[in-house]
């Protein structure tokens, strides 16, 4: 059996396990609705300006819907079998589920990151356009497994390779864990002194930041612990040169992805969705 065969088993195999444990799940919530019925109820104008003077960060304890939280469990432990792990010495163990997985087996996700009540949102707090990112960026949405101890990542930005600003925003999905968020505010900003917060996330809770601005990391995992975070890229220009395109797919594909879920969804674009022999 050929390489690409094996990997279509396999996958099919991982497909029907996953599909069969979502069965269970109940029928997804509208996302607009849902986004909307918490979006609405907030002061806005006090967000936006905490947002500011925070130096675009902004960290809210409650805010997705109880039932979109519920969604968003059930779809992390039904994706736990497709969770691609990574090892980089001296600064990150984890797993993660890339977008092109999600939009395969957990469309609800792709369905809240497009809402346009949610995108909204977003612009009223940063005062920017925000487009979503390119159909090609596995980090336009995915979710990110904890589920060893030490699993962790070390400090650092979100770095934008695209043109314009990436804006990442971080929704809590399941906590049982110890990890925290360690971040420092102002590091870009020579006039503000540094401000360090430390945040441990709960199911339903948001972090949204412009990512260039905030140094931040993931506290190491404990025995028996197990952390899920789902995060959403916006970007307010959607081009990449492509020097910094290589840059970026080889970073996904070795902290992140791996080389098959990164680079052969972009050969697959390229021939019409047909892998090459």
């Amino acid at each position: 059996m050929s390489t690409h065969a094996e990997d279509d088993v396999a996958a099919s195999i991982s497909t029907e396990r996953t599909v069969s444990a979502m069965q269970t799940v109940p029928a997804a919530p509208d996302a607009e609705r849902a986004v909307a019925s918490r979006t609405r109820t907030f002061d806005n104008l006090r967000l936006r300006k905490d947002f500011a003077d925070q130096g675009a960060f902004l960290y809210l304890e409650d805010f997705l819907a109880p039932e979109v939280t519920a969604q968003l469990v059930h779809s992390a432990r039904a994706l736990l079998d497709e969770v691609n792990r990574n090892y980089l010495p001296g600064h990150k163990q984890g797993g993660s589920v890339s977008r092109h997985t999600i939009d395969r087996l957990a469309p609800f996700i792709a369905e809240l990151y497009r809402s346009k009540e949610l995108i909204g949102w977003l612009e009223q707090l940063s005062g920017d356009k925000l487009q979503v990112s390119p159909a090609d960026d596995p980090h336009a949405y995915a979710l990110y497994y904890y589920t060893r101890p030490g699993d962790h990542i070390g400090w650092h930005y979100d770095t934008s390779y695209y043109d314009g600003r990436r804006y990442t925003l971080l929704l809590g999905v399941i906590d049982e864990s110890s990890c925290r968020l360690d971040y420092e505010l102002h590091t870009r900003n020579p006039d503000v002194p540094d401000q360090p917060g430390s945040v441990q996330i709960p199911p339903g809770g948001l972090v949204f930041f412009d990512g260039d601005k905030l140094r931040h990391r993931i506290t190491p995992a404990g025995p028996n612990e197990m952390r899920v975070s789902l995060t959403f890229e916006y970007v307010t220009d959607p081009n990449m040169r492509p020097w910094r395109r290589l840059i970026s797919n080889m970073k996904d594909a070795i902290a992140y992805f791996g080389f098959r879920q990164v680079f052969r969804q972009m050969t697959r674009a390229k021939t019409g969705g047909k892998d090459r022999a």
